[in-house]
């Protein structure tokens, strides 16, 4: 009987494996918020992007401020896209997925990061350098390990 009832929970077990985050933060598949991630870089500020500027890039719409942004990000991606698929870089640092808001953000040596809150982007900059490394220990294992398996 222990037999049969612990095959039972070995065999069900593929069944309950997690189901990972999709690896873009896109709240109704709008990336960051629908903000202009190349805006970060050339006008230094967050911009709100626009439908009429729209690319479909890692299972998300990203939208762009301008034609010319557009075009810089599909040039380009992984240089505009923000770290840890938009994530929060704190929750990351920390082994755990929240959505990045475009208003906590930074460059980091020519990187975009944005976190949850201002309380969020205030423990991730205290411990900036520790943080970026554990959070690129952490990713993209992170999309999986917190998961449900829903």
């Amino acid at each position: 009987m222990l037999v049969a009832a612990l095959f039972a929970v070995i065999a069900a077990a593929p069944a309950m494996a997690a189901t990972p985050a999709p690896a873009v933060s896109a709240e109704g598949g709008i990336a960051i918020r629908g903000y202009d991630p190349v805006a970060f870089f050339t006008a230094g500020t967050p911009r709100e992007g626009s439908p009429k500027f729209a690319y479909e890039y890692e299972g998300a719409t990203w939208r762009f401020a301008s034609a010319e942004n557009l075009a810089a990000f599909k040039n380009a991606p992984t240089r505009y896209a923000p770290q840890f698929g938009g994530y929060c870089a704190w929750a990351v640092s920390q082994h755990y997925l929240a959505p990045g808001d475009p208003q906590y953000w930074k460059i980091v040596n020519g990187k975009l990061y944005l976190n949850a809150n201002a309380r969020a982007k205030e423990l991730w900059e205290a411990d900036q350098a520790e943080a970026i490394k554990r959070g690129h220990a952490n990713w993209p294992a992170v999309l999986t390990d917190n998961q449900d398996g829903s």
